[in-house]
């Protein structure tokens, strides 16, 4: 998406440790109709796919993950990251390791909202390790549920996360993925 690559270049900023702070339109303060224009080129991707239900991670992915439930006119599930009061019965969980925070996550998502023979995509901002989609994937197993892939705004391409998911046959979509981010210089993957 030409789009968002021109955005990451004239807002983005790299920080120490491989970190691109997109802060300014995406994690922290959103760029509402941005956000809505990245989520109906997610809904052209996958509209093939008819996905009954979108799964994403608190608390970064869920705008990404609400456009394109908006867009696909489907419901949107987060996997909170920990079991908290208002998680009531019986889960699915599985751990994630975050390379922004550097710790592990027992993600959650009560079973009442996915359930077997749901086509689900997993949604999520950023794609590095593969961390989270791994995760996401991990629930949609639990449940029984058929994943039709995965989407991305922005995909780290060098740290070979998406590339593992490929490998592993899962459907992996990034809008912009980012071949090296040296000396603050950011290249992109020509798509």
């Amino acid at each position: 998406m030409k789009a968002l690559e021109e955005k990451i270049l004239r807002e983005g900023r790299v920080l120490p440790g491989n970190i691109l702070n997109v802060g300014s339109f995406m994690n922290q303060q959103l760029d509402s109709d941005f956000i809505m224009e990245m989520g109906r080129e997610i809904a052209r991707l996958f509209a093939d796919e008819k996905p009954d239900k979108i799964l994403t991670v608190e608390a970064s992915g869920i705008a990404l993950a609400l456009a394109a439930g908006a867009a696909l006119h489907c419901p949107v599930v987060f996997a909170k990251k920990h079991r908290s009061g208002n998680v009531s019965g019986e889960v699915y969980t599985a751990r994630v390791h975050s390379y922004t925070h550097g710790n592990d996550n027992d993600i959650v998502v009560a079973k009442e909202y996915l359930g077997p023979g749901q086509r689900v995509l997993a949604v999520d901002d950023f794609l590095a390790s593969g961390e989270a989609l791994r995760g996401l994937f991990e629930l949609i197993r639990q449940a029984d549920a058929v994943p039709v892939g995965a989407a991305t705004a922005i995909e780290k391409g060098f740290q070979s996360g998406g590339d593992g998911l490929r490998a592993a046959g899962y459907r992996v979509e990034s809008l912009a993925i980012l071949d090296s981010m040296e000396e603050g210089k950011l290249l992109f993957r020509p798509q």
